[in-house]
């Protein structure tokens, strides 16, 4: 049978033929391939080696800075600090010497800022493609009674949003598609100061300071956006997240950018927010010591017993999200290219 699909595969296909083939079973895997689960977690004794991959494929300006930072960002939300990266870059059988400097230059420029090392990797020219792509892997180190996971979101905790919805897709839409948008009457001055959020998108800070505030739950929800990273936490935690669109905060030149594109800001890729499940006592502190870090944040739903997550929308309608949301970054892809 031939799926015609983009972005992450379906759950159902995940579990059969992905999260089942898994080689040899090692019992210092504490956590391993599973639905919401960015990062492996391996038992070192006293601490935890912390491992993620993640590819970018919907980017082309900034590809080299986006895969640290990305790849990064999954790395912190399970409370670990990333210390070390390994890249493969693809690159077109045409890409020039001055694309090939541009990416790494971004790639050192963001290891940098972060404070990790690039310690091997991969390059090569690859038939078949029409624009770069990056596979790049993080590993970072946690203290064994620290780490946090994606399903880890209990009843009763409260959803902590950081930042608005869509920085990432708000940061790649206003370059890679700018011309697009100008034609569809969206103002340079808008294009500049939404080409900037891309400045916004590590989440390492806050994603620090919580783990020493004490989450039950946190996410960087990349593909799929808002609503597909809360799916992620709902389905892995087996719980009911319930949330209100009117509390989930959109910045004006996202909203303009996508009108524009007629796109769903919450279903567009989000890294650079961060998602966390608080318990209830310590939502005030959580809330607090972020906002000292000058980073905003706010509830933006509740954990319940169930299953799922359950939007209500500003129109007074309520919708159902499924386990697989098709970020909206692919549409537009496949629409431009």
């Amino acid at each position: 049978m031939v799926i015609t699909m983009v972005g992450k595969v379906p759950l159902d296909i995940l579990r059969k033929y992905i999260f089942c083939r898994i080689g040899v079973s090692d019992p210092d895997v504490i956590v391993g391939p599973g639905y919401g689960e960015d990062s492996a977690v391996i038992d070192l004794g006293d601490r935890v080696l912390v491992v993620h991959v993640d590819p970018i494929t919907g980017a082309v300006d900034w590809l080299g800075w986006l895969a640290v930072h990305i790849s990064c960002n999954d790395i912190a939300v399970t409370g670990a600090k990333p210390r070390w990266l390994l890249s493969v870059l693809y690159f077109p059988e045409d890409a020039s010497e001055e694309l090939i400097d541009t990416i790494t230059k971004q790639i050192d420029n963001a290891a940098k800022e972060v404070g990790v090392m690039v310690v091997g990797g991969h390059s090569e020219y690859t038939p078949g493609l029409n624009r770069p792509l990056i596979s790049m892997t993080a590993i970072g180190l946690a203290s064994k009674d620290k780490y946090v996971r994606t399903s880890g979101a209990k009843p009763g905790d409260s959803i902590i949003m950081t930042k608005t919805a869509a920085i990432e897709g708000t940061a790649i839409l206003s370059t890679d598609f700018a011309h697009i948008l100008r034609d569809k009457g969206v103002d340079n001055s808008v294009l500049k100061r939404a080409s900037n959020f891309i400045k916004n998108i590590s989440v390492l800070p806050e994603a620090l300071v919580l783990t020493d505030v004490g989450v039950n739950s946190m996410h960087d929800p990349t593909e799929g956006g808002i609503l597909g990273g809360l799916a992620e936490i709902a389905y892995s935690s087996n719980v009911k997240l319930e949330v209100w669109e009117d509390k989930i905060p959109v910045a004006e030149e996202t909203k303009i950018i996508c009108d524009a594109l007629k796109v769903d800001p919450l279903k567009l890729i989000s890294s650079g927010v961060l998602i966390a499940s608080v318990p209830q006592e310590r939502v005030e502190q959580a809330l607090n010591e972020i906002h000292s870090l000058g980073i905003k944040a706010s509830v933006i739903g509740k954990v319940e017993e169930g299953s799922g997550v359950i939007i209500h929308r500003k129109d007074g309608s309520t919708e159902q999200v499924g386990k697989s949301v098709v970020d909206e970054l692919f549409r537009i892809w496949k629409i431009y290219e």
